[in-house]
């Protein structure tokens, strides 16, 4: 699969591997509902190997089930028991970041799949709080372009941070590398509503990165692959139906797991154009063939009818599906 998906990524983007932070232990948490399957899930993330943890589970609501609720999503790459990239910071996952023992000192970078609220809200908590590490080297942040009421990642990070303008100018020191801060090195994905080519991304020499656009209505939006020896997880990011080169381009790759966003049920009234139905998720699934499907993203709107939704699913995907929670752990 490396060779697959390396061919497809056109242009790279060296990052340079940093420290390490010790990983935290995570409670045990059994499942709620017998309607909600759940992965098992270890007391914490493993010390070696590579581990996906999902930071923030939760849709573009705020809602709060169970004991801790659902953060905007957001995942946490580890290997070897050190964090390495932080994929979206939705709102609250500045929290989860904190639980799961995250530190920017030792990131690769931060990707970003697109500019909405429950994706990237707590950005700048989580940057304002890795001001205070020993951080020094540059920490990329890689996002998709603009498109009409969307900056591109390098505007956004400018009109959130700048000096002169920016809405925390007092953390524009991230910007340029001064006042104590270590700087930002934004990139722009090129997106094309989800047309364009996949971007391979050089993060280090332990693990791969390929982005890949997607079609998420109006904004510009990207999901994600990342490989580490020899074994792919995939997110899907928010995307509809009409991701058409993302399903030709992942067509058969057999991921570990594939991590889908699962935020309507499909019934009548409900938005088009931006997510993916259960029964799309389902063939999405069929023709990537995972070893397993985790649902993320969720919104009540969309366990509600969990039954009818796995139903759904099944007509495409035959593997096992399970649903994740804040800061579920998953090894590959």
């Amino acid at each position: 699969m490396m060779n697959r998906i390396a061919a497809a990524a056109l242009t790279c983007l060296p990052l340079a591997a940093l420290g390490c932070a010790p990983t935290t232990a995570q409670t045990p948490v059994a499942s709620s509902a017998a309607a909600i399957p759940r992965a098992q899930q270890p007391a914490a993330c493993p010390a070696t190997g590579a581990a996906l943890q999902v930071l923030g589970s939760g849709g573009p609501l705020a809602e709060w089930a169970g004991e801790e609720g659902r953060a905007g999503t957001s995942y946490l790459l580890w290997i070897d028991g050190m964090p390495r990239l932080l994929i979206d910071a939705g709102a609250g996952s500045y929290l989860r970041f904190a639980q799961a023992g995250g530190k920017l000192a030792s990131l690769d970078a931060i990707l970003l799949t697109h500019l909405h609220a429950d994706h990237a809200g707590d950005l700048a908590g989580v940057l304002n709080s890795g001001g205070f590490e020993t951080r020094t080297a540059p920490l990329p942040v890689v996002g998709p372009d603009s498109a009409e009421r969307f900056p591109g990642t390098g505007e956004f990070l400018a009109r959130l941070l700048g000096k002169d303008a920016g809405a925390f100018a007092y953390n524009g020191g991230f910007i340029d590398g001064s006042e104590g801060k270590f700087r930002l090195e934004p990139r722009d994905i090129p997106t094309g509503r989800g047309t364009a080519a996949p971007a391979g991304l050089d993060v280090s020499n332990d693990y791969s990165v390929v982005a890949h656009p997607v079609n998420h209505g109006p904004a510009p939006a990207l999901g994600y692959v990342i490989e580490w020896n020899g074994k792919a997880v995939v997110i899907t990011g928010d995307q509809s139906a009409l991701s058409e080169r993302f399903l030709a381009d992942l067509t058969g790759a057999k991921p570990v797991i594939l991590f889908a966003h699962h935020v309507i049920n499909g019934a009548e009234g409900q938005p088009r154009g931006l997510h993916r139905t259960p029964a799309q998720i389902g063939e999405l699934a069929g023709a990537l063939a995972p070893e397993r499907l985790v649902l993320t993203h969720n919104m009540q709107l969309s366990l509600a009818p969990l039954a009818q939704s796995l139903s759904a699913i099944g007509a495409g995907y035959r593997g096992p599906v399970t649903v994740a929670a804040d800061r579920d752990c998953y090894a590959f």
